[in-house]
């Protein structure tokens, strides 16, 4: 049986070949245990590197949601991301402006909400998500 009032864990990331370039999202959540809930990788045209990163966290916490979860830890390589969600940076690009106001929006969803920067190296299930989409968009679109 899942415990819905369990707080689970979202890995997000996002990249960005170019920057601006070809641009996607990955959002990996997990369950207590480890065990995957979801993976959601979004290709996003030609974008910058921030601009996936929020729409990895945004994704991930819709996802979140939508499986019926309330309290979440999520962990980012994005430092920017970061800062800006706790308030630490203000958010000057006016292209991030809306993807910060909806995630502020989401994250009031939760009644636990908390929000990390982590080492790249310890994102790597994100970040080869995000590769994949990358990847399979070029194959397309070659």
């Amino acid at each position: 049986m899942i415990d819905m009032q369990s707080t689970i864990k979202i890995y997000a990331d996002g990249g960005s070949r170019g920057n601006p370039g070809p641009a996607a999202s990955g959002a990996v959540i997990f369950d207590q245990q480890n065990n995957i809930l979801a993976q959601i990788g979004t290709y996003l045209d030609i974008n910058t590197n921030n601009y996936a990163e929020y729409y990895g966290l945004i994704t991930g916490l819709e996802k979140a949601l939508e499986l019926g979860y309330k309290s979440v830890e999520v962990y980012l390589d994005s430092q920017l991301v970061v800062k800006q969600m706790t308030g630490e940076y203000k958010v000057k690009n006016l292209n991030l402006q809306p993807l910060f106001l909806q995630a502020v929006k989401l994250k009031k969803e939760f009644t636990t909400f908390k929000i990390f920067h982590i080492r790249r190296e310890l994102n790597k299930i994100a970040d080869k998500l995000v590769n994949k989409v990358l990847d399979e968009h070029q194959i397309l679109s070659v």
